[in-house]
């Protein structure tokens, strides 16, 4: 988790084929980001997950759109360093906990918020962000729990036009996005493309 609240910046990816899984964390690395976030939307996630460990043990690789302790347990096998959902599912968190890995729930409301500290978490997804607020549902929710100490990372709908404001904020400890590497770019191996949107990510992390 330290790499990802260095670099304030996680690439949300879906991946369609295994064999563009270190290509594409290659092409992020090269455009100075090392974490990534692969979402459990298609059946390659597991195998890329693993093939991006072996492949580039620097990087920090987390699973997305884990909604069953099933998934949750397929990931950390596949070895990966965090969970992330879109919601707060309790038998997901124990199923992370079991295998230590830490575990992001997404939350939108006050009461979502509480229910997480009330777990014990810490480190909550923002999703999704800009239909729900964006950066001044933020600062609002910053008032009443700044003192909580928790953080969040918000994802969906932000770009790098918005990047910046949200990174601004105290509460936020980084930001998901997937423009750096949407699902096309992916496909089309258009991995340059993929590296230039990442450098110019970076220039606001």
């Amino acid at each position: 988790m330290d790499t990802i609240l260095k670099q304030r910046l996680i690439c949300v990816a879906v991946i369609d084929k295994p064999d563009d899984a270190v290509p594409l964390a290659r092409a992020l690395s090269a455009g100075g980001l090392n974490t990534i976030e692969v979402t459990f939307r298609t059946d390659a996630a597991a195998e890329a997950i693993r093939l991006i460990r072996r492949e580039l043990p620097a990087m920090c690789v987390g699973a997305g759109t884990v909604l069953t302790p099933y998934q949750a347990a397929q990931a950390a096998d596949a070895g990966a360093h965090f969970l992330v959902a879109p919601g707060l599912d309790e038998s997901v968190l124990q199923a992370a906990t079991a295998r230590n890995v830490t575990y992001i729930p997404g939350v939108v409301t006050p009461t979502e918020v509480s229910r997480a500290l009330a777990l014990k978490l810490r480190l909550l997804k923002f999703f999704p962000a800009e239909v729900s607020g964006g950066v001044p549902m933020l600062k609002a929710l910053g008032g009443p729990f700044a003192h909580t100490g928790v953080k969040f990372v918000p994802t969906g709908g932000i770009t790098a036009a918005t990047l910046a404001s949200y990174l601004a904020l105290p509460t936020v400890a980084a930001v998901g996005g997937s423009w750096m590497a949407e699902r096309d770019l992916i496909a089309n191996g258009a991995w340059d493309k993929i590296t230039a949107l990442t450098a110019e990510a970076m220039k606001n992390a």
